[in-house]
């Protein structure tokens, strides 16, 4: 005769995680021996933060000691469209990329990896060419001499 598995001691699964069938938590989608997949906020951060070391390594004396920060959303509204991209303190060598702005509000003629990481490089170089008094083009002239 089968005997009944519940015991008078044992609670309903009733708790605040979800107990599918007595499993426990459900784990990551991608499993304990695979990388986790890449979201946007990281493409974001990687993107600004590689650009930032490229410009540091060509302009070493002009951004010794720039900080690169992205924050979510601008305070205030100032921008050609009503929002800014990126924000330039130079008394206090600071430059913050604001996310949301530039991932939600860019009309990009091809939406994929490539011209959405494009435009964020091309964000970090207007925003430190803002910051040094120079031309976009100039910070890097190399990059695109391919002849």
């Amino acid at each position: 005769m089968p005997r009944n598995r519940r015991t008078s001691s044992q609670t309903p699964a009733t708790s605040r995680w979800r107990s599918r069938h007595g499993r426990g938590a459900r784990g990551p989608v991608t499993g304990p021996h695979l990388p986790m997949l890449q979201n946007r906020i990281d493409f974001f951060d990687m993107t600004v933060a590689s650009t930032a070391d490229y410009l540091k390594g060509v302009w070493p004396e002009e951004l010794a000691n720039v900080h690169f920060e992205v924050a979510a959303t601008p305070i205030g509204n100032s921008g050609a469209d009503g929002v800014d991209r990126w924000r330039v303190d130079a008394a206090r060598r600071r430059i913050v990329l604001y996310r949301v702005p530039i991932q939600r509000l860019t009309k990009l003629h091809h939406d994929d990896e490539l011209h959405r990481r494009m435009y964020i490089e091309g964000c970090v170089f207007r925003a430190v060419a803002e910051l040094l008094g120079k031309d976009p083009w100039d910070l890097a002239p190399d990059r695109y001499r391919h002849f």
